[in-house]
């Protein structure tokens, strides 16, 4: 029967840069159906490419593609050398290319294959920030109008020139922007913040923040006590994530709802978190995670736990990921939020897809497979440039999480 006896006859990485860096693999069936999967990992593409090209790509010639389970172990247990963000990246694009041809084969988009829909659409929230209060009202007022129902709040802090989520800080070229932190002013200036941002849009507007690590277990407990009165639908990534015990304290000392993962790379980086009841929602993407496959076991083990789904969502998680992370939102039962900051024109038409955002929320499309197609002339016409992600440094010189 056409599309069950079939082989991967080849496959090959694409590095483009559309305004961001993106990789993406593309595997081929002996029945010529395509499938195409995410590997970007944001200021360390070339290593995944690399990873890829010279290790993963041999050993994807003449195997099945349906056998997706098979082939996530095999390349998960077989390097010996497991976890860690290139690994799981470069395993992310060859599961999602391979459930990309599955469900091609079959037909359906990606969710049918999962269990169907759970929802009609899947919710968002959108990026504001501003240096000063004037500014950032008229970022929240900008995402209110493209239809978002949920906004994350970033904002300057006086004192410090260059702070994370306020403007476009990645260096393409030399080396990597120096952002500067006080950690006392931060404190001090982001509930003055939000009370702002309560009296000028009400309190049914679900906030949200995103701290990015940059606070001690017992900082973010007071700023997750501080910030109560107003009532986030959560304070992201609070303090840095590999420390777990960490979340206990914070956990005690604050009813605000966690957020925390992003930069995790598998199920073993949760487990405290999850089997304690730690946090409320987990962030890891299907890019960093190592695919659909992946990404869902941890889905629904969080699941048992009563803590919900919310995939990160960032300018870097090209279209391809970004699809995959879509279709699997539909598909789950503990689903919470999607965060989605769009994408340029160009990124768009390199990556044309059947998603779509609409009101507010997101819907993969009912194209076969996750409904992403990559134009190959288009990339090539737009090759890598070499970025990095900025780091942080303290007034006196010391690094600082970023």
């Amino acid at each position: 029967m056409k599309g069950l006896r079939v082989k991967i006859v080849a496959a090959k990485v694409v590095v483009t840069s559309p305004g961001r860096n993106f990789v993406t693999l593309k595997i081929e069936t002996d029945e010529g159906v395509t499938g195409l999967g995410d590997a970007t990992l944001n200021g360390r593409e070339l290593a995944v490419a690399s990873y890829l090209t010279d290790h993963v790509v041999p050993l994807l010639h003449g195997m099945d593609p349906h056998r997706i389970e098979d082939t996530w172990q095999s390349l998960y247990r077989g390097a010996y050398w497991r976890r860690g963000p290139v690994t799981m990246a470069a395993i992310a694009a060859v599961d999602v290319a391979l459930w990309d041809i599955k469900a091609k084969v079959a037909g359906l988009p990606l969710y049918q294959l999962l269990g169907g829909k759970s929802r009609d659409r899947v919710r968002t929230y959108g990026h504001a920030h501003g240096n000063d209060l004037p500014h950032l009202f008229d970022s929240v007022r900008a995402r209110l109008a493209q239809g978002y129902k949920s906004i994350r709040i970033q904002t300057g802090i006086p004192g410090l020139r260059k702070v994370y989520g306020v403007r476009s800080t990645l260096d393409q070229g030399n080396l990597p922007v120096v952002e500067d932190w006080d950690t006392g002013a931060y404190l001090r200036h982001v509930p003055g913040v939000f009370e702002a941002v309560r009296n000028e849009f009400g309190p049914e507007l679900p906030l949200l923040h995103d701290v990015h690590h940059r606070l001690t277990p017992i900082q973010a407990a007071r700023l997750g006590k501080d910030l109560e009165p107003y009532d986030l639908y959560w304070l992201e990534d609070c303090t840095p994530a590999e420390n777990q015990d960490g979340l206990r304290l914070v956990r005690q000392h604050t009813t605000t709802p966690l957020a925390l993962g992003e930069v995790f790379n598998t199920v073993f980086d949760y487990q405290t978190l999850v089997q304690q009841q730690l946090i409320d929602y987990v962030r890891s993407s299907v890019t960093h995670f190592g695919g659909v496959t992946a990404l869902r076991k941890l889905f629904d083990f969080a699941a048992v736990h009563q803590i919900k789904s919310a995939i990160h969502g960032p300018e870097d998680i090209s279209p391809v990921g970004m699809a995959a992370g879509i279709h699997l939102d539909l598909a789950i039962h503990n689903f919470g939020i999607q965060e989605y900051a769009g994408y340029t024109d160009l990124t768009n038409e390199v990556f044309p897809h059947a998603f779509t955002f609409s009101d507010g929320y997101l819907h993969p499309g009912e194209t076969p497979g996750i409904g992403v197609e990559l134009n190959e002339e288009l990339a090539a016409a737009h090759p890598y440039t070499q970025a990095y992600l900025p780091v942080n440094r303290l007034h006196d010189g010391t690094v600082h999480d970023w």
